[in-house]
């Protein structure tokens, strides 16, 4: 598997570099947005690792021009804590936001479970779900609204999945981590409710105060379809 780390800081893409490469993957590397782009498009990688704060091009930009031809998981690596950023880069299609420092057995959890997700196939003869005017199909792993395509991340897309498998039941934290990323020991940190916010923007007639898409305090979540 190939992997494109991103990043302008040499220190780090030699860390990365050799970690990753002691678990298996292939790496390359590009030193700045514009590198960044042509890169993915000459060598073709399974997942890019993006920092934010590059020359020449900024890592949102990078996002949405890579966005418009392929669909490669993208994981932001930054040092930028602010809610802002993190919003920007998954609106702009980021899948995953790791802010740094981060713990390698951390990243390499998120990695394998996005991987997971980008390459599961869809199971067949599943049912679809609908609440107000959204419309899940588990099946074909889409979701619409009023009839239109909504776009979903991996990771937003593995959250909705669990809560509409789920109609009703309350999803506690624990789950949605083990869920997203195949364990539950890694930190939340405010990424369930960022994506819950991303999905609400979504879906929700008026995502400050949902309707379907609930939140348990203190215990988890909770798809409402009635």
């Amino acid at each position: 598997m190939k992997i494109l780390v991103a990043d302008d800081d040499p220190q780090l893409v030699r860390a990365l570099r050799i970690t990753l490469a002691a678990h298996g993957y292939d790496i390359v590397a590009a030193p700045d947005g514009a590198a960044t782009i042509a890169l993915a498009a000459a060598s073709k990688p399974d997942l890019v690792l993006l920092d934010l704060g590059m020359p020449k091009l900024d890592g949102v930009e990078v996002i949405h021009a890579l966005r418009g031809w392929t669909q490669v998981p993208i994981i932001v690596v930054s040092g930028r804590t602010g809610s802002a950023d993190k919003v920007d880069a998954l609106d702009a299609g980021a899948d995953d936001y790791v802010t740094k420092p981060f713990q390698i057995d951390e990243l390499l959890a998120r990695l394998r479970a996005l991987v997971r997700r980008a390459a599961a196939p869809a199971d067949a003869g599943e049912a679809v779900v609908r609440f107000g005017d959204v419309c899940v199909d588990l099946a074909a792993r889409a979701v619409t609204r009023s009839g239109v395509r909504v776009h979903m991340t991996p990771t937003e897309w593995k959250m909705l999945e669990f809560l509409a498998r789920n109609p009703g039941s309350l999803v506690t934290r624990q789950s949605l981590l083990k869920e997203i990323w195949g364990t539950d020991q890694v930190a939340d940190s405010g990424y369930l409710r960022l994506y819950m916010s991303q999905l609400r923007k979504k879906l929700e007639p008026d995502a400050a105060d949902p309707r379907f898409l609930l939140t348990e305090q203190g215990m988890g979540y909770r798809l409402v379809t009635g």
